[in-house]
């Protein structure tokens, strides 16, 4: 296995996040620095199931600390109030680093903006969250946006049709008016701000944005600023949802 889907497996980082930190010098492989070419044994690829007895003495480190696969994953939602960064950043007191639960080593899979608000799904299991945050995976994201001014119907035909905001064509999407400033959109996207960037580029505001669902995930009823494990059913039904059954 790479050595960036090991540390993604681990729990460590996403696996792009994971080749950020071979690139920078941070991951070592007994005692040397890594390189993204390097390679961990395993028995199953796909589950990044350890050899039995392993004889190989490999040893890897990020920051000096040793990693190792975790016997199991863990899946949590997040009802994610605002003023809360998904950067898992110690130095920051906003950090949603500091508000997860105890003894859970887990990032977030796909992140909400600090001004936004909703549903997260944080885990160690690297493939979904690489699944989930690929955007060659065309998986549905559910969000509620409230706007500064009331919408008309080119407005609604708009932004369905996706458009260029200046950072390349974005996809087609669904989208539903709720009221005359309220709407529901679906993406299979998701880039860096978008529905925000869109709603400017069509000369309106957004003033309250809210991820409703994930795949088969929703809120429910789910407190604000609240966390809960996922149950088995639900991992379940993710992962065939995700094709990782």
């Amino acid at each position: 296995m790479r050595l960036a889907k090991f540390l993604a497996h681990a729990g460590v980082a996403s696996r792009r996040q994971a080749c950020r930190l071979i690139e920078a010098g941070r991951v070592t492989l007994d005692g040397r620095p890594a390189k993204h070419t390097d390679e961990v044994p395993v028995v199953n690829d796909q589950t990044g199931e350890m050899p039995v007895n392993d004889q190989s003495g490999l040893v890897v480190c990020v920051d000096g600390k040793p990693v190792f696969l975790p016997s199991h994953h863990s899946y949590w939602l997040y009802h994610k109030p605002l003023g809360i960064d998904c950067r898992l950043r110690p130095e920051d007191p906003a950090s949603l680093l500091h508000l997860l639960p105890t003894g859970a080593r887990v990032y977030p899979a796909g992140r909400l903006d600090k001004d936004s608000r909703g549903l997260l799904l944080l885990s160690d299991d690297g493939e979904l969250t690489q699944c989930l945050m690929h955007p060659d995976f065309h998986h549905p994201k559910h969000y509620e946006v409230e706007l500064a001014r009331p919408m008309d119907a080119i407005f609604v035909t708009a932004m369905a049709a996706g458009m260029d905001y200046g950072e390349g064509q974005v996809r087609q999407c669904r989208v539903r008016a709720l009221s005359q400033t309220r709407f529901e959109i679906v993406l299979t996207q998701g880039k860096k701000r978008q529905i925000r960037r869109m709603c400017r580029h069509l000369g309106n505001r957004v003033v309250d944005l809210c991820r409703t669902r994930l795949l088969n995930l929703t809120l429910a009823e789910l407190p604000e600023g609240q966390f809960r494990p996922l149950t088995d059913a639900e991992v379940d039904d993710l992962k065939r949802g995700l094709d990782l059954r």
